[in-house]
């Protein structure tokens, strides 16, 4: 079941939001904080002992916005999640970014993560895309489990970008 705007609200899945407004039937807009350019190379292998993730550098907002040429960008979101033990949360990119040649990679955000999550926003368009700070470009969609999960996330991103 996918959880409704009540029960976002209710259980306070969502801190740090910019407006009511981002509140949808099915899921919270989340909006840009940052972006940041990869300046090295990373590393990932199966049991993580020689990950390495790729240097990176903030990109500055000029007038309160920020031109990003075609590639690969890491951005942090605005909004704090806490996600219940019995739910997990999955993250799509707006329908106006991807009509603007870009889109945005996210990975499953589990039971029990919390924190202030980055994703990869790449940009296709061969001419760019320009961002304004606090720009809605993803929504989370909370989804509950059929029953409570076993094990919560413990992994080194839980409480990220406080």
């Amino acid at each position: 079941m996918i959880l409704p705007k009540h029960l976002i609200l209710e259980r306070k899945l969502v801190s740090d939001f910019i407006s009511s407004s981002q509140f949808q039937p099915a899921g919270v807009d989340f909006t840009l904080r940052s972006v940041q350019k990869f300046i090295g190379s990373g590393r990932i292998d199966f049991d993580n002992t020689e990950r390495k993730l790729g240097e990176t550098a903030e990109m500055p907002f000029v007038n309160e916005e920020v031109f990003l040429p075609r590639g690969a960008y890491k951005v942090i979101y605005n909004e704090y999640v806490k996600i219940p033990r019995n739910a997990i949360a999955l993250c799509f990119p707006r329908s106006s970014l991807l009509r603007c040649g870009a889109t945005l990679e996210c990975a499953v955000w589990d039971p029990g993560y919390e924190g202030r999550s980055e994703s990869l926003l790449v940009v296709h368009n061969e001419h760019g895309l320009t961002l304004k700070r606090n720009a809605k470009i993803g929504q989370l969609v909370f989804v509950q489990l059929a029953e409570d999960a076993r094990e919560l996330y413990a992994g080194r991103f839980k409480g990220e970008n406080k």
